[in-house]
């Protein structure tokens, strides 16, 4: 990051609001725009200082508004760094540790829970499993370039992964090896707000919203093969999909004359 880079966060004297909360904004603008990408370093408080000619308060509050905004990452003796922002397609099916992939990022999980457990009620409606069938059960906290981004929670019937350990990374990889893909899936998203335990994961405040995803994922024969409830930070996760609309062009030109 360059000292002309820096110079554009420098707040301005007529404007009203305190000038923390300028180079914040002026931080979060450049974020949000991506002309600061993931993994780029972020400012000092002494580069902050000495660039814009603020005091070391100023600077420090500055740098807190931001990252209590979850935009950045700290990295112990290392510093503090912008943090992933992940942009997923709802019009395509793909796993997590693909679409860090395909953004040039780093998947990796710290795994919560892999065992195997006689299938509750939900899990017997939502996979069509008769009463006392065995289901895996995974539960992770999944990170792009180390920077916590979602819980999740996948349970599969107990024939398709035999050994939870067996999971490595990537779920669908697994199955797709195994000749057991999932080819389709059903999402509903709601808005929810982290628990203790959550926030803890997350490294957030308790009570931040968070997305809440349930997908159910189907085999080629059409079968219900994993349930997966996630818990996704808004802050750094977006869910994206492309609508269209017939032309009224068309509509028009159809009409009986």
């Amino acid at each position: 990051m360059t000292p002309t880079e820096l110079k554009h966060l420098r707040p301005s004297e007529i404007d009203p609001a305190p000038k923390y909360l300028q180079i914040a904004r002026k931080m979060s603008e450049l974020i949000s725009s991506k002309a600061w990408p993931a993994d780029h370093g972020l400012p000092s408080e002494r580069q902050l200082v000495e660039l814009l000619d603020v005091s070391r308060v100023t600077a420090r509050r500055a740098l807190k508004v931001v990252s209590e905004k979850g935009l950045v990452v700290r990295k112990p003796g290392s510093g503090t760094y912008i943090a992933p922002h992940l942009e997923q397609p709802l019009s395509r099916l793909s796993s997590f540790s693909e679409e860090l992939r395909l953004r040039g990022l780093a998947s990796s999980s710290t795994w919560l829970q892999r065992d195997i457990a006689v299938a509750n009620a939900q899990e017997l409606v939502s996979l069509g499993l008769s009463p006392g069938a065995r289901v895996t059960r995974l539960k992770r906290l999944r990170r792009a370039d180390e920077s916590p981004m979602a819980i999740e929670y996948s349970r599969l019937p107990e024939v398709l992964v035999p050994n939870p350990t067996a999971i490595d990374q990537s779920l669908y990889s697994y199955l797709d090896h195994a000749g057991t893909p999932v080819v389709r899936a059903l999402q509903k998203l709601t808005a929810v707000n982290a628990t203790a335990d959550q926030a803890q994961l997350l490294e957030i405040a308790k009570g931040t919203a968070l997305i809440y995803v349930t997908r159910v994922g189907y085999s080629m024969e059409g079968r219900a093969i994993e349930l997966t409830d996630s818990y996704c930070r808004a802050d750094v996760y977006e869910f994206v999909a492309e609508l269209t609309r017939a032309s009224s062009v068309s509509a028009a030109s159809a009409e009986p004359r």
